[in-house]
């Protein structure tokens, strides 16, 4: 529990009043039979009317003050549960903030979606239903109990034979339960998974005429979690019938001897009803005990999945950070001998002794097959990942000894795939520069060829975007990205296949808008056609995560077979297509 005492230490008021309050219920439910007994056995048998009002009024009063210590309990219960797991959302929500690629590379994204919704929803109703129950299972145990044993100790001897019956019953479930609702949430992880893969490639399945195929494997997993979580409430349906069984059985054994009491004359029948009601208070909290444990199974598997969560070590954070105050201010990038795995037990390097240095302000071409390590080695310079072996240099300085934030707010970078966010354009450039003018994003739009579509547009820059940016062209998207990256006015530029989508003419213009406006800063451009990097001040070219040439576009002509094979091919291809 000290773990989540943090999420608990703001509502603690709300956590102690609000068993509190429930205590007030269970008092009047243990009260309330015994008024009615003595309202038959005593106001009703001697026709004294004075003793009947006087307790009916105090029923009344116990029943008003059941009533709001009912609401009461509910309503503390409900702020101190709901604040607990907001505050937890949160925190988790932080948590996949901070993570690395790497530790991202650990969870699926439907796994994290669950772990934030459905499996913190679980240990709020956990919390909620355990504050309004804590006490009232328990104190209505006790209490039912010291007044059955009060009215009649040699009845209540029956109990002695159905309280071990029940703590059986419950081990049983605890010890089946956590495994299977474990089970359950995993289940539950496959399926989000598979929606949010299918909502996002929706298009794409469309597309290929691919609905059907969708359909079957959403049927197999949504069938996996039916029969998982049938494993796993099949106890819940087992439990009931035997709970509803003991307390029937146990009624009609007290009616059966208790009635003999009465007609023998030791037992009044306002007692026999009495006792009949704290039994049955009896097996209804011990049927809320059992429901406690259940739901507490559940929600111990999503506290272990959310702890895991929580307990991931980031290993890419400030900590041992020698310089946290440094800025970057030129843009000088130099790998030395960097070597990279994704796994640290694979024999297979990534990127295999990467060495090379570009200086401020000038241009670096990547090209390669594709999955020679073209994107991984520029993920090294915003600290994406960190090398294994060798040292990533920024300005002189290894970025390990930057902080993050000063790092990257000095990098721009145009991711392989590009992502925009549910919002207006212009909200979605800004995400660049929060402050800048509306004359500096317009500046950013021109610059990457974007500002013409984008005033084609019915509301221009105020124009919404679809989640992901559903509703622009990709070679749109990629400008907006492009646009976004240089409204951060960054030292160091990074252009992963960036243009792909978009055609010669206005990449070449993109290009041209680089040299006048990015004079200072440094550009690096990975892609796929040789005339996106032909001018490059430095090309180089990556095969198998080494570097297989290094140098102008005129050098590694003649020096790179490598180089040679890509540039003759594409020329072939044009030539194919120009006749």
């Amino acid at each position: 529990m000290r773990k989540y005492w943090k999420y608990i230490r703001p509502y603690l008021l709300y956590f102690i009043i609000g068993p509190l309050a429930m205590i007030v219920e269970v008092l009047g439910e243990v009260i309330m039979p015994k008024l009615l007994a003595n309202i038959v056995d005593t106001g009703i048998a001697t026709r004294n009317i004075p003793y009947i009002a006087g307790s009916g009024v105090m029923m009344v009063v116990t029943a008003i003050l059941m009533m709001l210590g009912g609401v009461g309990g509910a309503y503390f219960a409900a702020k101190a549960c709901v604040g607990f797991s907001s505050d937890l959302r949160k925190d988790v929500f932080d948590k996949v903030q901070d993570m690395s690629f790497a530790n991202l590379d650990s969870f699926s994204t439907g796994s994290l979606v669950t772990r934030l919704t459905n499996d913190i929803t679980q240990i709020q109703n956990f919390i909620n239903m355990l504050l309004r129950m804590m006490l009232r299972a328990p104190g209505m145990l006790i209490g039912a109990l010291i007044m059955a044993v009060v009215i009649n100790a040699k009845l209540a001897v029956i109990l002695l034979v159905v309280i071990p019956v029940l703590a059986i019953l419950l081990i049983f479930i605890m010890k089946n339960s956590f495994p299977r609702f474990g089970a359950m949430q995993e289940k539950i992880d496959a399926l989000n998974n598979n929606v949010q893969e299918v909502l996002t490639g929706v298009r794409v399945i469309k597309s290929f005429v691919r609905g059907d195929y969708e359909e079957k494997r959403f049927a197999g997993s949504n069938e996996d979690l039916k029969q998982s979580s049938l494993r796993a409430f099949k106890l819940v349906i087992f439990m009931m019938p035997i709970m509803m069984l003991m307390m029937n059985a146990t009624t009609l054994a007290v009616v059966w001897f208790g009635g003999r009491q009465v007609i023998a004359g030791s037992m009044e029948i306002g007692s026999l009803t009495a006792f009949i009601t704290y039994i049955t208070q009896i097996l209804m909290s011990l049927m809320f005990v059992a429901f406690i444990l259940m739901q507490t199974s559940r929600a111990l598997a999503s506290l272990k999945r959310v702890r895991e969560v929580l307990d991931c070590s980031i290993d890419l954070t400030d900590e041992g950070v020698s310089m946290p105050d440094k800025e970057v201010t030129s843009g000088d990038i130099e790998f030395r001998n960097v070597s990279f795995r994704y796994y640290k037990n694979n024999h297979e390097w990534v990127l295999d002794d990467i060495s090379f240095r570009v200086d401020s302000g000038k241009t670096l071409g990547i090209i390669g097959s594709t999955g020679s390590g073209k994107t991984t080695l520029v993920s090294m310079i915003p600290r994406l990942y960190d090398a294994d072996e060798g040292t990533v240099l920024v300005d002189g300085t290894d970025v390990r000894d930057y902080s993050l934030k000063n790092l990257r707010a000095g990098i721009g970078m145009v991711l392989q795939k590009n992502v925009l966010f549910s919002g207006s354009i212009m909200e979605n450039l800004m995400w660049g520069d929060e402050e800048a003018s509306e004359e500096e994003v317009k500046k950013a739009a021109a610059d990457a060829q974007a500002d013409g579509f984008i005033l084609d547009k019915e509301k221009g820059y105020d124009e919404e975007l679809g989640q992901g940016g559903v509703n622009v062209s990709g070679g749109q998207k990629q400008r907006l990205c492009i646009a976004r990256a240089l409204l951060k006015k960054p030292k160091i530029l990074i252009l992963d296949d960036s243009t792909s989508a978009v055609d010669t003419a206005t990449e070449a213009r993109i290009r041209e808008s680089f040299r006048t406006t990015l004079k200072g800063t440094t550009k690096i451009i990975i892609a796929q056609r040789i005339s996106s990097v032909i001018e490059a001040d430095l090309i180089m070219v990556m095969d198998d995560g080494k570097i297989a040439g290094i140098g102008s576009h005129d050098e590694l002509i003649r020096n790179c077979p490598p180089y040679q094979e890509i540039y003759y091919s594409q020329i072939d291809k044009d030539e194919e297509v120009s006749a």
